[in-house]
Formats: structure tokens, sequence, C-alpha cells
């Protein structure tokens, strides 16, 4: 049998390393914007065009390349970062691995044009699909110039799976955000297809936090800084009112690095626990300082993963200090002022013995009788059980239970009862339903609208309203700006980034306009027009939707039972949420 085994072409693998490190134009951005910090730039201009996929590019005031290390840098596992096995474990740059250049230089069509300092002209490389084509000497500015065009020319199949311009623009902002986020101290700028989209300054974290997100925010971050002895805890969160339901303003960087851990966001969700409303997610924007020696950040191609030595301690650190905070703030109970004790004791055995078992370390333990009720006057007998219980009720409601007929085509009586956490109690047939009619509302309001299909009217306002936005937000608008008017919105952004709004879609209240907005340009995405109208709706029909709080009154459940079973009195919503939960008689009598 002959042989089959063969060496790659070089295109090839140069091609099929790329797909690690380049997936989309933002993973150029990235490692662009990284290369040109740790060239020691102060000044970094980020311009895009086509959202990428025909041109990236970065400029800076770095120290440049000379001419042999700007023909090095274009050759894969070339760096200047590492020089043996040792340095790996002490990493302090972005770039190292020396792998970046070459992927992108293998599936674009690269021009680089570098300068150091004190030398009378610069170089000036071109490279397409990873073949070198010419290096000369050119006048250029003291720095680096990278060109990145026609990104996957060379692999059509990988051109083909980019998504749309908004989307993919959507990922350049991301890695743009995460690397200013980290890196206040130096001037940022950001340009798509000629238009300015940020202009960032260099100030404090405070300062670029606002610039990026808007003004809005600030007045609810709250400073979060912890000083321990192998590790620095600074930045923000923001007060429960700044939480969302989707993700995309969690931000966690380790030595100025972006990295995910869904670890380390529990630890921030746990310092929420009872402050934030089901479904929703803190605002926060956290720094830890550490020796690089107790981290890895090599075990993920874009490097957004990291491996902690001792993160179940940095958990405790991030859930603890939150938590202080937020009482200091008059956000939590003042019980969580003082740092858990043991957490201290936790970390200086941590730092001064790395031996030490914490496995060792027990936590107190608290018995509780689940089957206490202070509400009862003896225990073991069901019968005054059942009459303490029924006492319990009677406290919350304002009204006795009473017999009500709600539907005449019937011969039977009804009960009805609200509990103190808005739900009711409805007994019909051989059956109890707990009823969220909340939802129920939300299904009646959005059958009705369907129905109706009337054009939208619009109202127009007497004063315009003023809705500061941020970049994203600015961006998200912009792709959906043309379905606006047809909703029945009036608007158009001023000077600063303003969204003056002077007219509303008829029914939506003044006090709503911006909460509906920030719902609007919340979502990551929107993929097809159908996607965006089909969120919209939802939207508009949460808002004309009453909460299962509203409903206190007897008469407005009864009428609005009475209207849901017209409806059919269907179990879910369309996305699958209960608006009743049905349990048989007989499952109570087998209780006892």
């Amino acid at each position: 049998m002959s042989d089959i085994i063969q060496l790659l072409p070089d295109h090839v693998a140069n091609q099929i390393a790329a797909g690690e490190v380049v997936q989309r134009p933002a993973s150029i951005v990235k490692e662009l914007l990284e290369n040109s910090i740790d060239a020691g730039a102060t000044k970094i201009e980020l311009i895009i065009r086509d959202a990428g996929k025909n041109l990236i590019q970065v400029v800076d005031d770095g120290k440049g390349m000379s001419e042999t290390d700007a023909r090095m840098s274009f050759e894969r596992h070339a760096t200047s970062k590492i020089r043996g096995t040792e340095d790996i474990f002490k990493i302090a740059t972005k770039g190292f691995r020396g792998e970046a250049l070459a992927s992108i230089a293998a599936v674009s069509q690269v021009e680089l044009k570098t300068k150091q300092k004190d030398t009378a002209l610069g170089t000036n490389i071109y490279i397409e699909g990873g073949v070198f084509q010419f290096q000369e000497p050119t006048q250029t500015s003291e720095g680096s110039n990278f060109l990145v065009k026609n990104l996957f020319y060379n692999v059509p199949a990988r051109r083909k799976f980019l998504k749309n311009n908004n989307i993919e623009f959507r990922h350049v902002i991301d890695e743009f955000q995460r690397v200013a986020l980290a890196h206040e101290g130096l001037e940022f700028s950001l340009f798509h297809d000629d238009e300015p989209i940020f202009k960032l300054r260099k100030g404090t974290q405070m300062q670029r936090i606002v610039d990026i997100f808007g003004r809005k925010l600030h007045p609810q971050l709250i400073p979060i800084k912890e000083d321990i002895l192998w590790c620095q805890l600074h930045g923000f969160v923001a007060k429960p009112e700044g939480a969302k339901k989707t993700r995309g303003e969690q931000f966690l960087f380790v030595n100025g690095r972006f990295f995910k851990s869904p670890y380390f966001n529990k630890a921030v969700q746990e310092a929420f626990e009872g402050l934030l409303l089901p479904g929703y997610i803190p605002t926060f924007f956290l720094f830890l300082e550490l020796d690089p020696e107790k981290i890895d950040v090599n075990i993920h191609p874009q490097k957004t993963e990291v491996k902690f030595e001792d993160e179940h301690l940095i958990f405790a650190l991030l859930r603890s200090t939150i938590k202080r905070a937020l009482g200091i703030y008059n956000i939590a109970p003042s019980l969580d002022f003082e740092r858990d004790p043991q957490l201290d004791e936790m970390m200086n055995k941590s730092f001064s013995s790395k031996s030490n078992n914490i496995g060792n370390l027990k936590m107190p333990e608290i018995i509780v009788d689940r089957d206490y009720n202070p509400f009862l006057e003896e225990r073991g007998n069901p019968q005054i059980e059942i009459q303490n219980l029924t006492k319990m009720y009677h406290q919350n409601i304002s009204a006795e239970p009473s017999k009500i007929n709600l539907f005449e085509d019937e011969d039977f009586d009804e009960d009805l009862m609200r509990l103190p956490n808005g739900y009711w109690l409805f007994n019909k047939g051989d059956s109890t339903l707990m009823l969220d009619l909340g939802r129920m509302h939300r299904l009646l309001v959005a059958e009705s609208n369907k129905k109706s299909k009337k054009s939208t009217n619009r109202q127009s306002l007497l004063f315009s309203l003023e809705y500061h936005m941020n970049e994203t937000e600015k961006s998200k608008y912009k792709a959906i700006k043309k379905y606006l008017p047809e909703l029945g919105f009036e608007m158009s952004i001023n000077h600063e980034s303003v969204l003056s709004i002077d007219a509303v879609p008829e029914g939506l209240k003044e006090s709503q306009v911006m909460k509906f907005l920030e719902n609007l340009f919340d979502v990551l995405e929107y993929k097809t027009e159908e996607e965006f109208l089909q969120f919209y709706q939802n939207q508009w029909n949460k808002m004309q939707s009453k909460s299962r709080f509203d409903f206190i009154y007897k008469v407005d459940a009864e009428q609005l039972i009475k209207d849901f079973t017209a409806l059919g009195f269907p179990e879910f919503l369309p996305n699958g949420k209960r608006c009743f939960y049905e349990v048989p008689f007989n499952d109570f009598k087998n209780k006892f």
C-alpha cells in the first residue's frame, strides 16, 4: 500500500491555523488593538468599512518596528514576548503566541507601514493571501499603520458565513469596548464608513465607562474596591435599576485583559440576591489585578477564558465586596457591611502557605425545623393546622372569600381568593387553579391587538423627550430607524447623541417611552425585519398589559376570567410560560 500521509502546503496550513484566530472581522480588531497597546501607544485609531469585511485599519503612535522586525512579525510563531517555557506562565502582555499576524495575512490582503523613533524612513510591507509581495522604505509617521483588506477573499466559503453588516459591526464594537474599558489612560477612536462612532479621551475609569455607555449610567454606578494581600479588586456595579434581562454590560478583566467566566458572574449575581426581579442580570465593570503566575491565559485561542489558581477565593472576594458596597450605599441590608471574617481567614491562610488545605474549612451548620409554623397554636393536629392556615390567609385578604357565579350557563358556584403574592386561587370543577392574572391579561391584549390590525396612530408630544444614547444604542437605532415612523414614532438624533422624540404611538404613555426604547435597544441584534417587528409587538403588548399585582379587586378578576374563558382558557403564553397551574382536589386530599 502506498504512503498517504503528507505535509500540507504552507498556505493551506496557514489558512487552517487562521481559523482558530480569525473567526470574523472583530477577531482581527481585537488582535490589532492589543498589538498597539503592547507597542506602547497612547493614541489608537480604528477605521472600519463594511463592518470590517472590506477594511480594518488600526493606526497607533507606538514605538513601531524595524525593517527586520516588520518582516518577521508575519512569520508563524514569531514573537518578542516569549524566550523560554517559563515565560508562558508569567505573561503580562496582550499578544504572545506569535501566530496572529500570520493568520490574518493568510486570509486577507495586508499592508503595514511602520516607523521607529529617530529614524528617517519607515518600512512598507504588502502580503496577499499569506504570500509575501514586497517590502520597501517609505515616508510614514512614527508608530504602525495596519490595513487589512478583503477578509476571506481567498476563502469564499468562510466569507459566505459572515453575518450581515449590522451584526458584524456589533461584534466589532464589543471588542473595541472591551479593550477601551481596560485602558482608560489611552485615547481611542472608531470610525465606520467615514462616520465617527467613538472618540474617547483619556481619563478615569468612571469617565471611560460613561463615555462608552452614556451619561444615564453615571448616577447608577457604585464603586467597588478591595485590596488584599495577593489580589486587588476595583471597578463599579450598577444599582438594581440598572440591571437588564439580556447580557451585554457585564465586564470582567484580569490584569487589563477581558475574560468570560460564568462562575464569577454567578458570584456577582449572588451579591444582588433579593434585589433583582427574576430574569434580570446586574450591570458590572470589575477589574482584578494579581500575580501573572497565578493565572493561565493560554487555554483559549481568543484568550477570553482564564484559569485561576484560587478561583474559589476570588468568588468569595467578589461576592463579599459587592454585598458590602450595596449595603454602604443603602441598596442592601446593613448586615452585610462587614466583610465575612471567614473570607479574611481564608485569604490570609492562602497567602501564607500554598500547602494549606482549604477543603478542611467547614461552613457553620444551621439546623432548620422545616415543619415549624409560628401560626399554629398546637402541633400535630391537622384540623387545627387547617384552621390556622385559613386565618393566616384572611389576615392578608381584604374581603372574605365568597361564592360567586361567574358563568350564567353553569349551575355551580366558583370560589375565588387573592393570595398575598398577587396570585389568585380559583376553584373550577374538581380542581383548584392558581392564576397569574398578569400573564392572562397579556394574552388577552395580544389577541386583541392581533384582531384589530389597525394602523398605528401617532400622538404628538407637547414637549419633546430626550433620550441620551450611548454609541451601542446609537448603532442599534440606525439599524431600526426606518421602521419607526410607520409604528408611530417621530424622532431624530441631535447633538451629542441625544435622541429627540417628538411623537409616539397612541396609547404609549410618556412615562413609558424611555423604558420602551431601552427595551428595543437592549436586544443584541435583530437578524431580520420580521424578527424586529415581532419583538416590537411583544414589547408593545407588555406595555399595555397589567401585572398580577395590579389585580386587587375581585370584580376585575372576575371579568378577566370571563374574558379568558371566552378565549378558550389557554394554559400557556406563546413563549411557553404558564398562565395558571392546576391542582386536582384529590391531590390535596392525598396530602393528609
